[in-house]
């Protein structure tokens, strides 16, 4: 089977040897360990530990230089999979790459960044390259296969998605996709954050399911639900660092009547979504096929976005009277703006008080048959 070439391959390549860390993070079975041992494949001189055996975590707890020395002995890369699974893994990989750095090159990956990134930020400063690693793109699968065969899988990814495993196995779609759900909540957000109320996570869950492309109401949530507002808040950040949902939130610099402080949830996945609604219907007799496109397209937006460091990596505009743009994005001050129609025949436009307002470079509506040509 070919192998679906990842562009985060690349970064990862050009920080080899640069003298700093590199960490990984990203949900879980996007292919992480899979693309390191591609890129290392042809070595010998590479040091594998696994974060969840216990040996592992036991060297680590019981950290020495020394010993570590001695477990690399020839080799010149250690990569450390699972790195979250390591109690105080930040200070801990600090003082490795401290001593080691200049000799060794140290790798970690981790599958949650609410537990390995808010726990090696401080330690590691100035001390590593960070990379974010997410299910498989459109621009990718383009290059594996080709344009058009993509274009006629449109239909299979908006039910799906992108999973490696869900691509590589057809057939096993949503059996693969309910391991993968349940392998991201439960071993992630349940065991470290110790959610007291599992049920009432994945019902918040299914809540922005049916929510996507919508602006979310915190107190309506907190409702439903019947949990207090800073839970419900709580909760989905954890989502959020879990690599489950993003947010969009409100484009608004000029206008009085624009929406200020509004947000919308979409996910990284589209087959995560449909799978958490056990709805994995016809894309021709789908009620929701509009939101699903939109949900689609701006993940794939956001899964390419260079730089994800800012709290929104993008946003949506509307304003109080209902004028509305799906999808915004503000480049160094060049404004870009997509409409979403899933047919090609309906009508659309980006509204003319936003065209006056903010003269973005570019303005255009994305439906089935263009949708491509701002992914690739």
């Amino acid at each position: 089977m070919k192998i679906i070439e990842r562009e985060i391959g690349y970064k990862i390549k050009e920080f080899i040897d640069l003298g700093k860390a590199i960490v990984i993070m990203g949900p879980r079975q996007v292919g992480k360990t899979t693309l390191l041992n591609n890129i290392f494949s042809q070595r010998n001189d590479v040091l594998w530990l696994n974060g969840d055996d216990g040996d592992v975590q036991s060297n680590f707890d019981n950290e020495n230089i020394q010993t570590f020395k001695n477990y690399l002995n020839n080799k010149k890369v250690l990569i450390v999979d699972e790195a979250q699974r390591i109690e105080n893994i930040g200070l801990k990989l600090k003082i490795l790459q401290d001593n080691l750095g200049n000799e060794y090159q140290i790798i970690a990956t981790g599958s949650s960044s609410f537990d390995l990134s808010n726990k090696i930020n401080e330690p590691m400063t100035g001390r590593k390259w960070e990379l974010k690693m997410f299910p498989v793109t459109f621009k990718e699968m383009v290059k594996h296969t080709d344009l058009l065969t993509e274009k006629r899988m449109l239909n299979n990814r908006l039910l799906y998605g992108y999973y490696p495993d869900v691509i590589n196995n057809p057939g096993k779609e949503k059996l693969i996709l309910r391991e993968i759900a349940n392998d991201n909540l439960y071993k992630d957000i349940f065991k470290w954050e110790n959610i007291k109320k599992p049920t009432a996570l994945i019902k918040l869950l299914v809540a922005l399911a049916h929510q996507v492309g919508s602006q979310v109401n915190i107190s309506e949530l907190s409702q439903l639900l019947s949990l207090d507002r800073k839970t419900v808040e709580r909760y989905l950040t954890f989502l959020e660092q879990a690599f489950i949902i993003f947010r969009l939130g409100t484009y608004s610099q000029n206008l009085r009547n624009e929406l200020k402080m509004s947000e919308k949830y979409y996910f990284y996945d589209v087959g995560i979504r449909n799978s958490l609604l056990g709805n994995f219907e016809n894309i021709n007799i789908r009620s929701d096929i509009g939101e699903l496109f939109e949900n689609f397209v701006i993940a794939e937006l956001i899964k390419t976005n260079e730089d994800l460091s800012f709290l929104f990596p993008g946003y949506f505009w509307r304003t109080k009277d209902g004028q509305e743009v799906d999808y915004v994005e503000d480049k160094n001050g060049k404004i870009v703006a997509y409409e979403f129609k899933w047919n090609p025949k309906a009508k659309g436009k980006i509204p003319k008080l936003f065209l006056e307002t903010y003269n973005p470079k570019i303005a255009k509506i994305l439906n089935r048959d263009n949708f491509y040509e701002v992914l690739i």
